[in-house]
C-alpha cells in the first residue's frame, strides 16, 4: 500500500505544479510598481476600452509573465534533457554555447546603435547569434560526433563569444551603450511585449517539439549507450534532438530575456527528489519547476529600490549558486 500511495503521490505531483504555475502567473499579475487587488487584475483582463487596469493587465504585465513562463519552461526543460543525455547532473544549457552567443548577438547590435534605429534589433541579433552557435552543433550532431566532441565544441563556442562580447564591450563608445550591454547581459523581463513573444515564442515551441519525444531514449541512455543501443535507440537521432531542441529553445529565451542562469541547472536537480533519477519523469515537471522559478524570481525584481531595479540574472543566480555548491558537494560525497 505504501509503494500504490508513492506512486499516486508522484503522480499527482505535475498537476500540482501545474496548478502552482497558474497560481504564480496570476500573482505575477497584482506585483509591480502599482500594486493591484485580485478584482482589479480580472477587471483588468475581460474589461472593454482604454481602462486603466486593462492597459497595466494586459499591454504591460500579463505579456511580460507569458514570456518569463515560457523562458522558464524552456531553461527547465532544456536542464533536464541535457543532464540526461551527458548523463552528469552538473550539465547546464550554458555548456553549449548558445547563450553566449545569443548574448554576443544583442551586444553587436547596441554597439552599432541598432537598437535604437529598429526596436527588434537587439532579440533578432541575439537570435542570430543562437541559431549560428545552433548551426555549429548541428553539423557536429549530424556526423555522428560523439558526446565529448559536442561538449569541447559547446565549451569552445561558449569561450569563443565571451571573448568577443568582452571585446565589443572594451571598445564601446560610449558609456551609455556599454551600461546598456551590461544591463542586458544580466537579465530582465521588464518592458517586453507581444511582439517580442511572436518573435521567440514559435523558435522556443519548435524546441520543445524537438525535445518532446527523447524520454524514453533518454531513460534508455541512463544503462549506458551499449545498452541503449541494444534497445533500439537512435543515438545520432537522440543527440540532435535534444542539442537542436535546447539550442533553439534556450537561444530563443536569451533573445528576449538576456542571460539567465542556473535555472537549467537548480531545477531539474530539484525535481529528482520528488519525481526520482529516470530522466523521462523529470522533463515536464523540469519545464513547470523553470516557469515557476523564473516567475518568482521576476516578481523580486519588481520590488521599488532606492537603487534602481533589480536585474533578473542576479536574483537567479543569488538563489541558485548556493544550491550549485550544494549539488557539487553531494555529487562529491556520492563519488567516494
Amino acid at each position: 500500500m505504501t509503494g500504490v500511495s508513492i506512486k499516486r503521490g508522484r503522480r499527482a505531483l505535475p498537476v500540482l505544479l501545474g496548478a502552482g504555475v497558474l497560481i504564480i502567473a496570476f500573482a505575477s499579475l497584482l506585483v509591480g510598481s502599482t500594486w493591484l487587488t485580485p478584482g482589479e487584475v480580472l477587471g483588468g483582463l475581460f474589461a472593454s476600452g482604454e481602462d486603466i487596469n486593462a492597459i497595466i493587465v494586459r499591454e504591460i504585465r500579463l505579456p511580460r509573465v507569458l514570456l518569463g513562463l515560457m523562458a522558464g519552461a524552456s531553461l527547465g526543460f532544456s536542464g533536464a534533457a541535457l543532464q540526461g543525455l551527458l548523463r552528469n547532473p552538473l550539465a547546464d544549457p550554458g555548456v553549449i554555447g548558445v547563450s553566449a552567443s545569443a548574448g554576443l548577438g544583442a551586444v553587436f547590435a547596441i554597439y552599432f546603435g541598432l537598437s535604437s534605429v529598429f526596436l527588434l534589433a537587439v532579440p533578432l541579433l541575439a537570435m542570430t547569434g543562437a541559431l549560428a552557435a545552433t548551426l555549429v552543433l548541428f553539423v557536429l550532431a549530424s556526423r555522428d560526433a560523439s558526446i565529448l566532441t559536442l561538449i569541447l565544441a559547446g565549451i569552445g563556442i561558449n569561450g569563443l563569444a565571451v571573448a568577443l562580447t568582452s571585446l565589443v564591450m572594451n571598445f564601446a563608445p560610449t558609456p551609455f551603450s556599454l551600461l546598456d550591454m551590461v544591463m542586458w547581459l544580466l537579465g530582465s523581463l521588464a518592458n517586453r511585449s507581444f511582439t517580442d513573444i511572436a518573435l521567440a515564442g514559435p523558435f522556443m515551441i519548435l524546441g520543445w517539439t524537438l525535445m518532446a519525444g527523447v524520454g524514453q531514449g533518454l531513460s534508455a541512455l541512463s544503462l549506458g549507450e551499449e545498452t541503449a543501443q541494444t534497445l533500439g535507440v537512435d543515438l545520432r537521432r537522440l543527440r540532435l534532438q535534444v542539442i537542436l531542441g535546447t539550442a533553439i529553445s534556450v537561444g530563443a529565451a536569451v533573445a528576449v530575456c538576456g542571460t539567465i542562469g542556473f535555472i537549467g541547472l537548480v531545477v531539474p536537480h530539484i525535481m529528482r527528489h520528488f519525481f526520482g533519477h529516470d530522466p523521462r519523469r523529470i522533463l515536464l515537471p523540469s519545464a513547470l519547476g523553470g516557469a515557476v522559478f523564473l516567475s518568482l524570481a521576476d516578481m523580486l525584481t519588481r520590488i521599488p529600490l532606492s537603487g534602481g531595479e533589480l536585474r533578473l540574472g542576479v536574483v537567479t543566480a543569488f538563489v541558485g549558486s548556493p544550491v550549485f555548491l550544494w549539488i557539487v558537494i553531494r555529487t562529491r560525497e556520492a563519488m567516494r
